[in-house]
């Protein structure tokens, strides 16, 4: 309720295998990340609303009344989330003063914001007075799903600011997540959000953000997968920026240009999917771990030469290869490829020494590089005693 502070998380995703073959209608493996998105809810006591996002140095605050304009410019129902018109989106733009077309992250966040807040308050005729901060572990337009566990953030404490969905208060150190049904209410307005950052995204990001594991996407369909592992990798972003849409239409040429040597590189792109997760729900299940890794392992190296065949690869992320595996590991792009990110596996057996020797020399090169776990858990409620003590202080040290 808009009465008390509360805490929630939702996690950033990798693509583990099925980058743009996923475009061509194969299987693509996306699965959560713990670097996470983490947002506080706050009440407000002076009658307004108030939004903090200090990673993009946002820091606004509306007087109450005035947000009343929202109730007018938003008709939708809370239950069924839909973006009704253009119209109504480009009257919360004006109200933002955010220029039409304007696609800065900054711009979008507030629109997103805006947005849900007055579609979720409209509908159920409460317009809460809160202060919102979100504060993310996951770097910005890297592809590892940061404004997906920003929209999920914001939905799961507007509707639980609301009472739409529920908010228990969790006890110490304690995680909550929401019934499936609220969960899926979450999802639905997250997936909002993103059509307001991204215009036509697929709902992988935003269900990965949600339900958190592992997520098989085919066809617009996506189906979460129960057998699956906790995995550790090493995420590294190589920092060189690439535009999502040009590779994509890149490897479109190829396949038209030459459709009888890319589209069975694209059918065993699909094929690594579907080994992927046998080979997953056998190590879930304890079965010949080790041989499994070495597949999982084999499996990755086949994908980044096939990455690399399509036209998506680059030199930054071939280094990263070639670094890490001098140590032995094993690595690939995840994402869309053409500088961006890239994930190494690394078997339960992988030592400290080595780990720490492969973030220094990829550190290095001038890349950020992150220990991670995928397979952990989407979106939660916490109590403060349950975060990590430099997070918690984080969120209770910055100044509106």
């Amino acid at each position: 309720m808009a009465d008390k502070t509360f805490i929630i998380s939702a996690p950033g995703k990798v693509i583990l295998h099925g980058e743009h073959a996923v475009v061509h209608g194969k299987v693509a493996l996306a699965v959560s990340v713990n670097l996470k998105t983490y947002l506080r809810v706050q009440p407000c006591s002076d009658q307004k609303v108030q939004l903090n996002l200090p990673n993009i140095n946002v820091h606004l605050s509306w007087k109450h009344a005035a947000l009343q304009f929202l109730q007018s410019a938003i008709d939708v129902d809370v239950l069924n989330p839909k973006i009704t018109s253009q119209e109504q989106v480009n009257q919360v733009r004006r109200f933002a003063g955010i220029p039409e077309g304007s696609t800065d992250t900054m711009s979008l966040s507030i629109l997103c914001f805006l947005y849900l807040y007055g579609a979720i308050s409209t509908s159920c005729g409460q317009m809460p007075s809160i202060d919102i901060l979100v504060w993310s572990e996951l770097p910005i337009g890297a592809g590892l799903g940061s404004s997906a566990a920003y929209s999920v953030c914001l939905a799961a404490a507007l509707l639980s600011a609301t009472g739409v969905i529920t908010c228990p208060v969790p006890q110490e150190k304690d995680t909550i997540r929401w019934s499936e049904d609220e969960l899926e209410l979450i999802n639905k307005w997250a997936f909002q959000g993103e059509k307001l950052i991204h215009g036509n995204p697929s709902g992988v990001d935003n269900a990965v953000g949600t339900w958190g594991g592992m997520l098989k996407y085919h066809a617009g369909k996506i189906v979460p997968l129960s057998s699956v592992p906790t995995l550790r990798i090493l995420l590294t972003n190589t920092k060189v920026p690439r535009s999502t849409k040009v590779l994509v239409a890149g490897v479109k040429d190829k396949l038209n240009k030459l459709p009888s040597i890319i589209k069975p590189v694209l059918d065993s792109i699909d094929a690594i999917s579907y080994e992927c997760e046998r080979v997953l729900a056998a190590i879930a299940s304890g079965i010949a771990v080790d041989e499994h890794y070495a597949l999982l392992e084999e499996l990755i190296d086949i994908n980044q030469h096939h990455l690399n065949v399509i036209g998506v690869g680059h030199s930054s992320l071939d280094r990263l290869c070639q670094v890490t595996a001098t140590y032995g590991l094993h690595s690939k792009l995840t994402g869309a490829g053409g500088g961006g990110c890239g994930l190494t596996l690394l078997r339960p057996d992988t030592t400290p020494p080595v780990v720490e020797a492969s973030k220094r020399a990829l550190k290095d090169l001038g890349y950020d590089c992150w220990e991670a776990v995928i397979g952990g858990s989407g979106v939660s409620l916490h109590s403060p005693s349950s975060l990590h003590k430099d997070v918690f202080q984080l969120l209770c040290d910055v100044k509106n």
